[in-house]
């Protein structure tokens, strides 16, 4: 049994911007992550858009906001987190897969991992051209060609960004019409370097053990491709409190403050509904929750 004021799950850039900053106010902290810190920042080659740091790998950044969490007195422990139980006001008992542990206010920040293809060569080539984020990944891939997989909003939106900046976006989807909006599909339509799949789906995606060099379709097509864009949706990390808190589509429904409909307990980072899920919101949202969770103990 170990006891703190405030438990973080999750030790994504939501999580350990939130504990470092619940740690500075003076709060004992316990953050806790069933795999190692990072979160998604673990699967992202390169990064060079997080405000004030030049080019980084995902790795190095996620190794920089580690250091400077524990260098504030945040605990990091190793485990999975199975469910939540509220004691009364200020009184919340988390067991998890090693020890329970007490606290007076929670911040969930376990993060949503992308929906994968489960093709050939996805897992091998993810951070190599496998990418579930255009608006992080695409400037890589500037001038050259590209494939996106998906039929809905997220895909075809995330395409017409693509095609500003590569070559040639071919989008295939295993539907015989899209999902998204119709003025999504019509911009899409109208783009002269836009390419359409429709009905088919991603065999394999191939390289050359360093890069993605092509894509091969379930009808035997090979797309020569720098790049494979993933978007088939998200699955949030919510399996442990989705009888606790209120959900939308699966992620916690927060306000601005990163509350919930549980008193005590907020959420933080791509677990929660949000419109963009980049890592400079997910730290900024933990930075909120630990505000909020400040608040709350504070009033307790």
């Amino acid at each position: 049994m170990a006891d703190c004021d405030i438990l973080v799950v999750g030790c994504g850039p939501a999580g350990l911007s939130a504990a470092q900053y619940a740690a500075r106010a003076g709060y004992s902290v316990i953050a806790t992550d069933a795999l190692a810190p990072g979160g998604q920042l673990l699967y992202i080659d390169e990064i060079e858009n997080y405000p004030g740091q030049e080019k980084t790998s995902g790795y190095a950044l996620a190794e920089s906001l580690e250091k400077q969490a524990v260098s504030f007195g945040v605990t990091i422990e190793f485990s999975e987190v199975t469910s939540i139980e509220k004691k009364g006001e200020g009184a919340f008992t988390a067991h998890t897969s090693s020890e329970d542990i007490n606290a007076k206010a929670i911040i969930w920040a376990a993060g949503a991992r992308h929906r994968e293809l489960g093709c050939e060569g996805e897992k091998e080539y993810q951070g190599k051209g496998v990418s579930y984020c255009a608006t992080c990944d695409g400037p890589f891939f500037r001038g050259e060609d590209v494939v996106v997989v998906g039929g809905g909003d997220t895909a075809l939106t995330d395409a017409l960004y693509l095609a500003k900046i590569c070559s040639k976006v071919t989008i295939v989807h295993r539907r015989g019409e899209f999902r998204a909006q119709k003025v999504l599909q019509d911009r899409v339509r109208a783009k002269e370097n836009i390419a359409l799949e429709l009905g088919k789906n991603v065999r394999s995606v191939n390289g050359d053990g360093k890069k993605v060099t092509s894509v091969t379709l379930t009808d035997g097509t090979e797309i020569p491709s720098s790049a494979l864009f993933v978007f088939v949706g998200v699955i949030p990390n919510t399996e442990a409190v989705k009888d606790i808190v209120d959900l939308e589509d699966g992620f916690i429904k927060a306000d601005d403050a990163m509350r919930t409909s549980l008193p005590g307990f907020f959420a933080a980072g791509d677990v929660r509904t949000t419109p963009f899920r980049q890592v400079v919101t997910a730290a900024g949202d933990g930075a909120v929750a630990a505000h909020s969770a400040d608040h709350y103990i504070q009033n307790l």
